[in-house]
């Protein structure tokens, strides 16, 4: 065995084999011995199972099934500096190191009672997990999930606990999120990990309910449940606090019922503008991003949920809570016009471009199944068996502020 571990990385089939049985003879019979990239591999999170599918979008194929990852009816994923870790955040508060190489669990800890996403650092060492129960943001060694960091979002005379939304990466070894709670944003400072240097900024707004870096890493903005606009932070300006913008688009106009939260994450940018999902509207707003005004809105099928650039900007596409989760809009960027509405299945829940975007990955959660449907014509290239599927995570997320 000592004279194989020149290779490195292996092939799947590889792998499998040898979590059968370990030993040369079995190694020698599988005739499978090779060495592949991470660059085109990801996730799909099977939400009611507890297990995540490892696929690659080269070839459109499934790889792997891994399970034992807890309660991922909300999960997210972020993918480790050299794309060969995904970090999984659980709703269990569990948190999960699943290397997509070997097809297995790396280390897994239950860090809270109840977590809804996290982030990973600038220089790819640190793995920080926003919590909803007790509230809080803890923050780990990517290696070793060793716990560095515990920073108790505490507000109020009887130091109560925000849940925490929206976390991001942000330049400078920072992490910067929101409060639902108490209506502020937080931006830490990591440096030195084991003494993180908060700031905070309070009154920022009521309920931010999600939170997002610009793909630059220069601002970050909050998404406000309970008023109109959202809140801007300048990341390499604190000193001039928070920001409000867009705090009229809703003119005042009864807001529609609002079945499921948008996810700024997915936010687009084309250009100079941004395409940012209203709360309780059915519309997509345009927004200048040199100017933070709002330029032009674009009707669509239902509420936003994601509202996702292709990665050349031509095209938006948006997805929709119930009871439009089963159609897709895509909205051409020059004319601003929505240009194909598509159906691809019940309950679609989430969307993912491959690198260059002649394909996006769509889970309908309810068909059990993704589909992989190109950008150019619209067709269904391939479908993907999956149980109850949501999130999709591409290892390309890796290179990405923000992400």
């Amino acid at each position: 065995m000592k004279s194989l571990s020149c290779f490195g990385f292996f092939s799947p089939t590889f792998f499998r084999c040898l979590s059968v049985t370990v030993g040369v003879t079995t190694l020698v019979a599988c005739g499978h011995v090779g060495v592949r990239g991470t660059g085109d591999l990801g996730i799909i999170i099977e939400r009611a199972s507890g297990r995540v599918q490892i696929v690659e979008h080269s070839g459109a194929t499934r790889l792997a099934s891994v399970s034992g990852l807890g309660d991922l009816s909300h999960a997210s994923v972020v993918i480790s500096r050299d794309a060969r870790f995904a970090y999984v955040f659980g709703r269990d508060g569990g948190l999960t190191k699943v290397d997509l190489l070997l097809q297995k669990i790396d280390k897994r800890i239950v860090q809270a009672g109840n977590s809804i996403g996290g982030a990973i650092s600038q220089d790819g060492r640190l793995i920080a997990a926003q919590n909803y129960q007790p509230g809080g943001v803890k923050i780990f060694d990517a290696a070793s999930l060793e716990l560095l960091a515990d920073i108790p979002t505490s507000f109020g005379s009887e130091g109560k606990r925000s849940k925490v939304v929206g976390l991001a990466d942000a330049p400078g070894q920072r992490f910067v999120w929101s409060c639902f709670d108490s209506g502020e944003i937080w931006v830490v400072d990591l440096s030195d990990p084991r003494h993180p240097q908060v700031r905070t900024f309070k009154q920022v707004g009521r309920e931010p309910y999600d939170g997002l870096v610009t793909p630059d890493g220069r601002y970050y903005l909050a998404g406000l449940f309970g008023e109109d606009g959202m809140a801007m932070l300048d990341l390499w300006h604190l000193d001039r606090g928070v920001r409000k913008i867009l705090p009229d688009y809703s003119k005042g106009e009864e807001k529609l019922p609002v079945y499921k939260m948008p996810h700024l994450r997915g936010w687009a940018i084309a250009g100079r503008y941004a395409y940012v999902p209203a709360i309780g509207r059915h519309e997509v707003l345009i927004v200048d991003t040199e100017s933070w005004q709002e330029v032009g809105r674009v009707a669509v099928a239902g509420q936003p949920v994601f509202v996702m650039a292709r990665p050349d900007g031509k095209q938006i596409w948006v997805n929709f809570a119930f009871p439009d989760n089963g159609q897709v809009n895509v909205i051409d960027v020059e004319s601003r016009q929505v240009i194909k509405t598509l159906t691809p299945g019940k309950a679609i829940l989430h969307m993912e471009f491959t690198p260059r975007g002649e394909a996006v990955w769509i889970s309908a959660r309810d068909d059990h199944r993704v589909m992989v449907i190109a950008t150019d014509d619209f067709t269904t290239r391939q479908v993907l068996q999956a149980d109850s599927p949501s999130g999709i995570f591409f290892t390309s997320r890796a290179a990405r502020i923000g992400f």
